[in-house]
């Protein structure tokens, strides 16, 4: 049922295009016919102290490289590229494309996305302010982009995205290819993968600067094994809430993995990115807070301060199931091209802010303690 009524989706997208890209031909185009083609990158360095490293607390912590990216942003008429690779050192996954897409813009409030793009579900284009992210981050429902079409008009008060999703970034082309963890954003991996997805999301500004909106998606879940087909879906309600210089976002969400592995299953689904995998709940609630206040100041060459606290919890409702909870204190410091993020993050079964690496998004650990880690992240962006 599931498979069937994405391809209805995907066929529908495919039959609407060429229309109306004949229609937007005859629009007058505002722009010279000249292409353009811009090259952008960034630098980032990072610091960290992590309660839970003894050796590394002795130490006063550890500073080196993050990360290195090219940006490539072209044009030409109505259609325009935009790609961006990272690279990380090998431990988290060495170079990746993070996002590739090619756009077709029909008029000034109407384009499609063909490629790598990014997922419309809940508060875009991120639903937090720290360099960490929430919790929907790690399991895969913030800032994620996959293969395949994504339609977004926009009109005074309202945006509309609709996509379809063949699969997550694709790197193994075999017959029964496991999904590779040398990727930014977190997907399904291990014996199971993400096929024939689609979304939708609504969003409606009622006042200046202030949106509500509802996000959905459906998919399938392809058991590498068996062959066969499960699925899975989520549903989220978010808003975006600004007030001077006070910015608000909220967000709920549910989702559920049902995969068709029931011989396997113990109530979670491996997802994997930055080279590593680990178990997430299969089906979980994650309610988000994240509030900012941004502060112009004329300290040579800082120009703003943005202090934030997000929040996040995810409530996992299978038996004997621990839940996670996250926040982040922290400021963004703003000097010209340079934007450095200045966080304390602290976490309770969660994988990237505690001892506990494979289980802690899934089982988790009873008892679990906080814990915490200091980090700055120094980047020059070109």
């Amino acid at each position: 049922m599931i498979k069937t009524s994405l391809h209805w989706l995907l066929l529908c997208l495919l039959l609407l295009l060429p229309g109306m890209l004949v229609v937007a031909q005859d629009s007058t185009l505002t722009k010279k016919d000249k292409p353009t083609f811009r090259i952008g990158g960034a630098l980032r360095f990072n610091y960290n102290l992590s309660s839970w490293k003894k050796e590394q607390v002795k130490r006063g912590g550890d500073f080196g490289f993050d990360m290195f990216r090219i940006n490539a942003d072209a044009a030409w008429k109505n259609l325009s590229l935009h790609a961006e690779y990272r690279f990380y050192s090998k431990d988290f996954g060495g170079g990746m494309l993070k996002e590739g897409y090619v756009r077709y813009r029909f008029n000034d409030s109407t384009h499609v996305d063909i490629g790598l793009t990014q997922v419309p579900f809940g508060n875009l284009t991120y639903n937090s302010h720290s360099w960490f992210f929430n919790l929907p981050y790690y399991t895969g429902k913030e800032d994620d982009y996959d293969m395949g079409i994504k339609f977004e008009r926009r009109s005074n008060k309202w945006n509309y995205q609709l996509a379809f999703f063949k699969n997550a970034e694709e790197l193994n082309f075999g017959d029964k290819s496991a999904t590779d963890p040398g990727r930014y954003s977190y997907d399904v991996a291990g014996r199971n993968k993400e096929v024939n997805q689609g979304n939708a999301r609504a969003e409606y500004t009622f006042l200046p600067q202030q949106s509500i909106g509802a996000s959905v998606m459906l998919g399938g879940l392809y058991n590498i094994p068996s062959g066969n087909m499960g699925s899975h879906w989520a549903a989220a309600l978010h808003s975006n809430l600004n007030a001077g210089k006070w910015n608000l976002k909220l967000a709920s969400m549910y989702y559920r993995y049902n995969p068709a592995d029931s011989a396997q299953f113990s109530g979670y689904v491996d997802m994997a990115a930055y080279g590593a995998s680990y178990q997430v709940a299969a089906e979980a609630f994650m309610h988000t807070a994240s509030l900012s206040f941004t502060q112009p100041v004329k300290w040579g060459p800082v120009s703003a301060l943005t202090f934030y606290n997000d929040y996040s919890y995810m409530r996992k409702p299978a038996t004997d199931f621990h839940d996670t909870q996250m926040n982040v204190l922290g400021c963004m410091v703003t000097a010209g091209h340079i934007y450095t993020y200045i966080d304390w993050a602290s976490g309770k079964n969660h994988p990237w802010l505690g001892p506990v690496w494979n289980e802690a998004l899934a089982a988790g650990t009873p008892g679990a303690g906080w814990h915490s880690r200091f980090n700055i992240n120094i980047g020059y962006y070109f």
